[in-house]
């Protein structure tokens, strides 16, 4: 009984660990699609800003201040950030589509997402989300169940070596007879039954039992030892993800800085359209990078979370 009641436990651990699988996969298509509409949203800016440049080197051009080559330069730097655009915009519906089919909504379209606040930094040290996700696994927490179940059901198998003792009594009242024959009568008496000659099944059956429960406890070690690993990774991963934040933050104001100088040069005649076209490029590739940073961290958190079974 006691065995099956730490199966049963076991099995609701494995929904758990269920439960949490699909929270993780909602998490990584939620963060995705915040991350394809910030894409999306400097892809925008994008064309506004080269359809800008354009429209002014072709004045300049037919003022006979720039040459058409500067314009053909600046046509293809227009259309390349009109093919980013639309690469944006199928990059967001498909991570929609993603989001709709981890919800169970295959039908929906489109959301309206709230951006959650950016999480604090990774820990100081990977060790104590070790011991949490030692201590929270809903997949560790089953395989334990399931050793303690195996343990209980060996000390039931070794049980059946013992002697069965059984007991039995009869009372009762005889309603009609013969005088001689007393109108009541009880009895009593004791059944032992010893397992000896039954060909070992019962030796059999408890060492079956013993080898399950070893196997059940080796389970525990291997999916122990692959959680710290898995733990350390995530862990690793989000340091990273987060320093990239701020790393990309910066790249953004350089590259800001360095296509405003590159604009005057251009605008005073000291430079190519050369040197602007590939400002304008660092300078998309900058935006891109600091706008996926925020919320590639948020995604590598949600895993650390579901690492060490706190994703809730």
């Amino acid at each position: 009984m006691a065995s099956s009641d730490l199966h049963a436990q076991a099995q609701d651990q494995t929904t758990e660990a269920t439960r949490a699988d699909i929270l993780l996969a909602t998490s990584r298509a939620y963060f995705a699609v915040l991350r394809a509409q910030s894409v999306l949203t400097v892809a925008e800016q994008t064309v506004e800003a080269r359809q800008l440049v354009s429209d002014q080197v072709t004045a300049l051009a037919e003022n006979k201040l720039k040459s058409t080559l500067d314009v053909s330069f600046a046509n293809v730097n227009l259309a390349d950030a009109r093919l980013l655009l639309s690469q944006a915009r199928n990059d967001l519906a498909s991570a929609k589509a993603e989001l709709a089919a981890a919800m169970g909504l295959p039908r929906q379209t489109d959301f309206v997402l709230a951006e959650e606040p950016m999480p604090a930094a990774p820990a100081a040290s990977v060790d104590p989300l070790i011991q949490d996700a030692i201590a929270n696994r809903p997949e560790l927490k089953s395989l334990r169940l399931e050793q303690s179940s195996a343990e209980r059901f060996t000390k039931a198998e070794h049980a059946l070596n013992y002697p069965t003792v059984a007991a039995i009594a009869a009372a009762g009242v005889v309603p009609a007879g013969e005088s001689i024959v007393p109108k009541t009568y009880g009895a009593a008496g004791v059944n032992v039954s010893i397992p000896i000659f039954n060909g070992g099944l019962f030796k059999a059956r408890q060492s079956e039992a013993e080898f399950k429960a070893q196997a059940a406890a080796k389970n525990v070690d291997d999916l122990a030892n692959r959680v710290m690993r898995d733990v350390r990774v995530a862990y690793l991963n989000a340091q990273t993800a987060y320093e990239r934040v701020g790393l990309t933050d910066q790249l953004l104001q350089q590259a800001q800085l360095s296509l405003d100088l590159s604009q005057a040069r251009y605008n005073l005649g000291l430079s190519s359209i050369i040197e602007l076209s590939q400002a304008q490029l660092n300078l998309t590739s900058a935006q891109i990078a600091s706008a996926s940073a925020r919320f590639d961290y948020e995604a590598q958190n949600a895993v650390v979370q579901f690492q060490v079974g706190a994703l809730k």
